[in-house]
């Protein structure tokens, strides 16, 4: 019996790591493709809009920069460095996004910590979603950060599904770092193996955030 046990369970984490592995193989390919995919140069003016976005394998990189380009926003990167590409960072990404579940203190480090955001009228927060919930460095970023008087709101590149228990307390850390209102916006880019492509992503955030094409 033991000895059966000990294949089944041989067998159940050989399945795990060939899908981490799996997972970060795809993860580096769409990073690949994706980096290079309307580049974006800042404003030549003074912008009222900010984009701050969190992205790990680029698909919200890139959400990230058509909304700037639609918004003639300023556009601003986080990074988290122990989210980086690879079994590790996928493993330490999850490990972080469950732990997130239990106790909203459990923050990742990022960097910049801090944005100066008082110039901006708007601030679009930007994240892929984590078993169900805004992956946690942007849930850090809320937390160290002050939205007075400004109208927010998060997107959300996924895969399956979030949670709208999720969403409600991220907006309420959002209302009590000071911004006046909040909404939410998402588009479902489908399982791995049946993603919409990049250009069928950028339609429909056209369509459902902007109501238009450019």
């Amino acid at each position: 019996m033991f000895k059966w046990l000990a294949v089944l369970f041989g067998a159940l984490l050989a399945v795990a790591v060939l899908v981490l592995l799996a997972v970060t193989w795809i993860e580096s390919r769409q990073s690949r493709q994706l980096a290079g995919k309307q580049p974006y140069a800042p404003p030549a003016t003074a912008s009222r809009a900010a984009v701050v976005y969190f992205s790990r394998s680029g698909n919200t990189a890139l959400a990230a920069r058509h909304v700037a380009r639609r918004l003639d926003a300023q556009l601003f990167a986080l990074e988290a460095p122990d989210y980086q590409l690879g079994v590790g960072g996928l493993a330490h990404a999850l490990k972080d996004a469950n732990a997130l579940k239990e106790k909203l203190e459990a923050l990742p480090d990022i960097r910049p910590r801090t944005i100066d955001l008082t110039p901006f009228e708007t601030v679009w927060l930007g994240s892929p979603v984590w078993l169900y919930s805004p992956a946690p460095p942007i849930w850090a970023f809320v937390e160290h950060n002050r939205f007075d008087g400004q109208h927010v709101v998060l997107f959300n590149t996924f895969n399956s599904r979030f949670g709208d228990e999720h969403i409600a307390a991220i907006r309420a850390k959002v209302m009590a770092r000071g911004a006046k209102s909040f909404e939410h916006r998402h588009v479902l880019r489908g399982r791995m193996t049946q993603q919409l492509t990049p250009e069928q992503m950028l339609q429909a955030i056209d369509a459902e955030w902007f109501g238009s094409t450019p």
